[in-house]
This record gives structure tokens, C-alpha cells and sequence, in this order.
């Protein structure tokens, strides 16, 4: 296949999730099904719970991007972490659909610009530059000034409570993974045997 491992991104994945709208749920067995290379799963991944379901769909582990623009170490500015700890998962909106070029974002003034442009149809990726642009999207990671930009963004964001250091999410994570794992799969195969 000419790589060692694949990531598949589900459609609540921030940035650009495909156009075929289809969830994480349903190509990570997919593609397990269709090789035997390991898989990350990506997209509404963000908890213990998302590490546990994703194994058990198949893939070897999972990706996290919008869950780590919310830790400590990232290297953004302060507003654009807070951002994300204070929207859910209906905060989302995708743009670029009339482009081919779908991409989920946190929803703002700008996004509804872009989203009105778009829907008035013919739409050239001209017409959207002064607002998707990566150096604006660069500013506002910077500046921190949440109105000036688009970011892109996960449904996860529902999942985003709290901005811990990289290191105290994953040992969260993990505990949570093996506390499911011990108390749900053991009550599971105590009752087979039964």
C-alpha cells in the first residue's frame, strides 16, 4: 500500500472531513474490514470513552486535533482555547461545500460571511480568500481575536471542559479507557459465561 499506517477521518472531524459525510463509526470497520495496516481514527475523538469505541470498531488508536488545541502547551493564543471550552458541538458550520473543498469550523461572524457568499451561488474560491486565507487564520491564532478568522474545529468541542497540560489529558484519557475496559468488558464476558 506504501504506507506504514492510515488515519481515517470521520466526518465530525475539524478541518476537512470529506465530502461523502459519512461518521467515524462507520469507516474505521469499514477500513479495517478493507486492510491490515494499523488505523487512527479521527473525528469526535476527544475522552476515554472515544479511545475505547474506536478500538473496538477496529483502529489501533486515535487522533486527536481540536481536544489538543485546548491543553496548555499548544501554541495558540489563550482566547482560542477558552473558545473552544466555551462552544459545544453544535458550534460547528461547514463551508466550502459548493467548492468541493468542505471544511468544518468553529461558527462565527466570519463563517456566516463566507456561508452567505457561498449560497448565492457560482461560488470561486476568489470570492472566500479574504476570509478562509491561512495568514487571517495565522492572525487569529496569534492575536487571539476569535472574530478575525475562521478555526477550524470538531464536533469534539462538546467534550472540551477544561485546559489541561498534553500530559494530564492523556494520563485522563487512559484512565478513563481502563477503567471501561475493567468494569463494562468484564461484566460483559461474566455474563457469556454465565
Amino acid at each position: 500500500m506504501g504506507c506504514d499506517a492510515v488515519s481515517i477521518d470521520g466526518f465530525e472531524a475539524a478541518g476537512l472531513p470529506g465530502e461523502d459525510d459519512v461518521t467515524t463509526m462507520i469507516l474505521v470497520p469499514l477500513t479495517r474490514d478493507a486492510i491490515d495496516l494499523p488505523i487512527l481514527a479521527s473525528g469526535g475523538l476527544g475522552n476515554g470513552r472515544g479511545l475505547v469505541g474506536a478500538l473496538g470498531l477496529g483502529a489501533d488508536g486515535i487522533n486527536m486535533g481540536t481536544r489538543f488545541v485546548a491543553t496548555r502547551e499548544a501554541p495558540v493564543h489563550p482566547n482560542v482555547k477558552q473558545a473552544l471550552v466555551e462552544h459545544s458541538e453544535r458550534d460547528t458550520r461547514l463551508i466550502m461545500r459548493t467548492l468541493r473543498n468542505t471544511e468544518r469550523v468553529m461558527h462565527n461572524p466570519v463563517v456566516d460571511k463566507v456561508l452567505e457568499i457561498e449560497s448565492r451561488g457560482n461560488t470561486k474560491i476568489e470570492d472566500i480568500v479574504p476570509f478562509v486565507s491561512g495568514l487571517v487564520g495565522k492572525e487569529m491564532l496569534e492575536q487571539g481575536q476569535m472574530e478575525k478568522g475562521i478555526l477550524a474545529a470538531g464536533q469534539t468541542m462538546g467534550f472540551v471542559q477544561d485546559i489541561p497540560t498534553c500530559r494530564e489529558l492523556l494520563d485522563r484519557i487512559m484512565a478513563e479507557a481502563e477503567q471501561i475496559i475493567k468494569e463494562k468488558f468484564s461484566q460483559v464476558i461474566t455474563h457469556k459465561e454465565i
